[in-house]
């Protein structure tokens, strides 16, 4: 097109072709840049993914080595070696990443990130690696190193594929010439493709990762799938049965598995063999169909036989159940004592045997129910006794019911007090003078708080005095200065109510007598 001579138009046609041509060649920079990006950005998400799954295995076996820690617990330490190698290393390229991008203004627009000179001038100085290029290999070194030390010789396929995706050794270009792995794989590279190259080695990472806690979990369970390892357990909606109640009893291996099934099954109850229409091999159990039988304890014996590599394997089965008689009553009883008081409230436990707390109902005058299960409060009303009626319905539906009576009481007498002393006793005057006035219940098993709104007071040779409150007031402390030493002042028809409970009219106070010492 440049030989010989041209004409205008020519020319012009010539400078065209050459402006198409260069177009072409920007726009496909421009998609190659965007491609990369594309792809930055999927193996991003990916990697997301993977450490959630990382993670949740992680949690998942140290659940496991909390419930098995001499089987679990090495394989969760080994794990969370490699766990601390994949995150430091896995934190370094993410920072690096960082400052590659961090002054740009959109970290998204890939078509402007064609041009290597941010790790170039980082990595590289002529043909000798700066400080930085050289940590970038030495934490490849260390994660790789690290973790073919913590597989050692027990896996060997996983250790060789680490050696292979973090080998960092030389590279043989094009032109069948070695050059430096590093120079092989970034020098030069447009800022897009060398994000993308990191987010891959942190792919790398995380799959390191998967494959490598897998692999050692699969092997945990290939020796727990043996069948020596196995045991079995009998499994029952409840622990007694009454008599003629159909047992629901369930024989299963230690370890569930609906594809686990014995090829051969041989059971005896209480020595007697078992037919194949009193058992059934359902998700891996055996599920007894017999009946609970008469009360007392009953043996079940046996052997499931499993066929494994073409050799019958026995497990052997003894357990036992108990089978108890139905109940005809009721369990009433209080808590406190064996009759009930007016003017609290009084605790009881309701309950029948063999039959649960949503299946039992109580009634009586002042009966409420309260929180637990059997838990009942007492409230009586007038009259010398109440009757407790109790209905149960049993598991088949049956009804039975049974009733207990208890006596009502009213609350003792109280006894009166002065600085807490009762009956007669010697004090000070002036200690009187400042002493509290109280009431309290002896021997009475409810701590039943009272409270004193008034009393009288009396001096010999001195006019009885009314106080309001529980302290004397200054009608009575004028009194008490006329009395003499060894004279004996009284406190009496002391009025008490129950605190919280005003209503109930307690007893006669018994007074108190005081001697005066002074």
């Amino acid at each position: 097109m440049a030989s010989g001579k041209l004409s205008a138009r020519q020319k012009m046609i010539n400078l065209m072709y050459l402006i198409f041509i260069a177009m072409l060649a920007l726009n496909m920079s421009k998609e190659v840049l965007s491609a990369f990006g594309l792809m930055n950005e999927k193996l991003t998400e990916s990697n997301e993914a993977a450490t959630q799954r990382n993670n949740d295995f992680m949690s998942g076996l140290a659940l496991k080595a909390d419930e098995n820690p001499d089987k679990f617990k090495p394989l969760k330490d080994r794990a969370e070696q490699v766990n601390s190698l994949a995150n430091d290393f896995n934190s370094y390229l993410t920072e690096l990443k960082g400052k590659m991008t961090a002054k740009l203004e959109d970290p998204q627009d890939y078509e402007i990130m064609d041009k290597g000179d941010y790790l170039d001038q980082a990595w590289f100085k002529g043909d000798k690696l700066k400080p930085e290029g050289q940590e970038f290999l030495d934490k490849i070194a260390t994660f790789r190193e690290g973790v073919t030390s913590i597989l050692g010789n027990d896996y060997p396929e996983i250790a060789k594929d680490v050696k292979s995706k973090f080998a960092t050794d030389q590279v043989t270009n094009r032109d069948n010439i070695k050059v430096d792995w590093l120079d092989y794989h970034y020098k030069g590279f447009p800022l897009v493709a060398s994000l993308t190259k990191m987010t891959q080695l942190q792919a790398d990472v995380k799959t390191t990762q998967s494959e490598i806690m897998s692999a050692m979990l699969q092997g945990s369970l290939s020796n727990e799938l043996k069948m020596t390892n196995y045991t079995t357990l009998l499994e029952t909606s409840k622990s007694a049965f009454f008599n003629g109640e159909k047992f629901d009893g369930q024989i299963v291996l230690g370890r569930k598995d609906a594809s686990t099934k014995p090829n051969r099954v041989e059971l005896t109850l209480d020595g007697r063999k078992l037919s194949e229409d009193q058992y059934s091999i359902e998700d891996g159990k055996v599920k007894l169909n017999i009946n609970a039988g008469s009360a007392g304890e009953h043996k079940i014996e046996g052997k499931l036989i499993f066929i494994q590599d073409g050799e019958e394997t026995e497990v052997p089965v003894s357990s036992t159940f108990a089978t108890v008689p139905k109940p005809n009553s009721a369990t009433i009883s209080a808590d406190k004592m064996n009759v009930v008081y007016r003017g609290v409230s009084n605790p009881m436990t309701i309950s029948f045997a063999g039959v649960s707390d949503n299946k039992v109902s109580a009634s009586a005058p002042g009966l409420s129910k309260a929180s637990g299960v059997g838990k009942y409060v007492m409230n009586p009303g007038t009259g010398r006794e109440v009757s407790i009626n109790v209905t149960g319905t049993l598991p088949d539906g049956q009804k039975v019911s049974d009733r207990a009576t208890f006596r009502i009481k009213d609350i003792p007498k109280p006894t009166g007090t002065v600085r807490g002393e009762d009956g007669a006793i010697k004090m000070q005057r002036n200690s009187l003078e400042i002493s509290t006035i109280g009431a309290k219940l002896d021997d009475f098993d409810f701590d039943l708080p009272l409270s004193v709104s008034g009393f009288k007071f009396k001096v010999p040779g001195q006019p009885t005095i009314n106080v309001s409150g529980s302290k004397l007031n200054d009608r009575a402390k004028a009194a008490l200065r006329k009395a003499k030493r060894g004279e004996t002042v009284q406190v009496f028809d002391i009025q008490a109510k129950i605190t919280g409970n005003s209503s109930y009219r307690l007893k006669k106070v018994s007074p108190v007598v005081i001697e005066l010492t002074n």
